[in-house]
């Protein structure tokens, strides 16, 4: 296998190099100044750029809802084509790499990045929305769960797996840069060096840093609900400011720090702190109800894949809500995997591409949807005992959700008070995990794909999401939030045809590089190396 000579360097003569800095001038600040433009034109023209924004997403959810299952589904065959080939024995990394994080390490940082808090935030509310499905994916009492899983479970982890390997592959492997435009070389070439490659780190760096700052900006609300709910701090744009500033100062210091003290330490506190809560909520809780949904949803979830993982809606009521709900979330998805893989790859050197997609694919999946079973399923109890009042405080405020729960989980009050703390701290880190890793993200691509570029570029793109957050509800408030999150939704149309680009590429370069001759004669002198001993 042959690296691909003077790739970085030929990426890196073009950055800017002075006053402290090391830039790809065209990616810096042309995302600066489209960032800059959006706040401007979001505050100054609010119902008529959500409307706009709204009505490309509605667009994109419903005329491309068989492109993204069918992308979704071929990744899916793809990953398991590597795993179980030849292939899934290649190391990922420069020659002589193993793997820098312990086993705990690795699913920490990835759990961390690759979540944030949705299971928090959505883990409640969305098995009582799933209530009424369409008929196409009914089958039984575990339809809200099942259908829970199918958004967070096998389908997006596989994309950021995909992505992963292949920005793993091209640039530690072959020898390009750590960035998304590595991805496109068996595509285009040379011409990743130049403006081609400039604007698609651009359209990366612009959907990380809209995702992570939709995400703190509903964080914050939650955050905020949280206070209210142990302390009676009002709920507030100007609380949730003030904690939008606490979160990136807290996740500046982790990204200045880097991966190994700031990042690294962080997310394992996290997993330790979410895992006392999840573990609490679940013995204190329908304990009974709890694992016996768990065991018949993931069974049934297993058993209908195939059936619910290609589903098609074609009624008008089936595609809204499909639209809606599969469709938002695989666009949401696909959005994020330039951050979310681009960070795996990056902690994930020294493994092998199998143990890549069963460490980031398979155990996720399986830890991502008890953990959500244990919130869906203590809701849905709640809300059959208590005449719907999980329903109630879901339609007056969803950021409420968990702490609603909690509430009428049990009548000791200490209990509730110390479960609601825990529960604001695991939210509070989850947010400082996704924005550290998202700024390192951020940063690599800016820079060239640089590992170690300038502290000030981290603690400039760090500020630049709470910027982003801040300012969008200070100034527009929650229209301005999903108008935010509609641009999510629309960049996951372009990041599903990157997703295809990889695929395509990927297997290109890895018959290439490793071609079944070569293969064949490998095995044949190990064979025959051990016939001799």
């Amino acid at each position: 296998m042959k690296k691909i000579t003077n790739a970085v360097e030929k990426l890196h003569e073009r950055n800017f190099k002075k006053y402290g800095l090391d830039m790809n001038i065209f990616v810096s600040v042309i995302s600066a100044m489209l960032v800059f433009t959006f706040i401007f034109i979001t505050v100054m023209f609010p119902e008529s750029t959500a409307n706009s924004f709204d009505i490309a997403k509605t667009w994109v959810t419903t005329k491309f809802n068989l492109w993204f299952i069918m992308v979704l589904n071929t990744t899916l065959i793809l990953l398991i084509f590597l795993t179980f080939t030849r292939y899934g024995k290649i190391i990922i990394g420069y020659p002589g790499d193993k793997p820098q994080f312990s086993r705990f390490s690795w699913y920490a940082m990835l759990f961390s990045a690759g979540i944030g808090i949705g299971i928090f935030f959505y883990g409640i509310a969305e098995p009582i929305y799933h209530l009424n499905i369409p008929k196409g994916l009914q089958s039984g009492n575990y339809d809200p769960l099942k259908v829970m899983f199918l958004h967070w479970g096998f389908h997006p982890w596989a994309i950021y797996s995909l992505v992963a390997i292949g920005i793993g592959y091209f640039s530690f492997n072959k020898g390009l840069p750590v960035t998304i435009r590595s991805l496109f070389y068996p595509v285009i070439k040379e011409k990743i060096y130049g403006i081609w490659g400039d604007i698609i780190d651009t359209i990366a760096v612009l959907s990380v840093l809209f995702g992570l700052s939709t995400s703190l900006g509903l964080g914050a609300r939650q955050i905020n609900a949280g206070f209210n709910s142990v302390f009676n701090l009002p709920i507030s744009s100007n609380v949730q400011i003030i904690l939008i500033i606490i979160i990136t100062f807290v996740a500046t210091l982790s990204v200045v720090s880097g991966i190994s003290k700031g990042i690294k330490l962080l997310s394992e506190i996290n997993i330790r702190l979410s895992a006392v809560l999840l573990f609490i909520i679940l013995i204190i809780g329908p304990t009974g109800f709890i694992l016996k949904d768990y065991i018949f949803a993931f069974t049934t979830y297993i058993l209908e894949f195939f059936k619910i993982g290609t589903y098609v809606a074609k009624d008008t009521q089936d595609i809204i809500w499909q639209s809606g709900w599969t469709i938002f979330y695989w666009a949401w998805w696909f959005s994020w995997s330039p951050f979310v893989g681009l960070f795996i790859a990056r902690i994930s050197r020294g493994r092998s591409i199998r143990e890549i997609v069963l460490g980031v694919t398979i155990i996720p999946t399986i830890v991502i949807t008890f953990v959500m079973t244990i919130l869906g399923s203590s809701g849905l109890y709640l809300n059959e005992i208590k005449d719907g009042i999980m329903t109630e405080a879901i339609n007056n405020d969803l950021a409420t959700s968990l702490f609603v729960m909690i509430n009428n989980l049990t009548t000791n009050n200490f209990l509730i008070t110390l479960l609601s703390l825990v529960a604001l701290f695991a939210i509070i880190l989850f947010f400082v995990t996704s924005s550290d890793s998202g700024s390192l993200v951020v940063d690599n691509l800016t820079s060239g794909g640089k590992l170690n570029s300038p502290k000030t570029q981290r603690v400039f793109w760090a500020c630049m999401e709470g910027f982003i957050a801040a300012a969008v509800l200070v100034l527009g408030g929650s229209k301005a939030l999903n108008t935010l999150q509609s641009i999510i939704i629309i960049t996951g149309l372009p990041f599903s045809i990157m997703i295809v680009t990889i695929l395509i590429s990927l297997v290109k370069q890895l018959r290439e590089d490793y071609p079944v001759e070569q293969s064949l004669i490998t095995t044949k002198l190990k064979f025959q190396n051990k016939n001799t001993d």
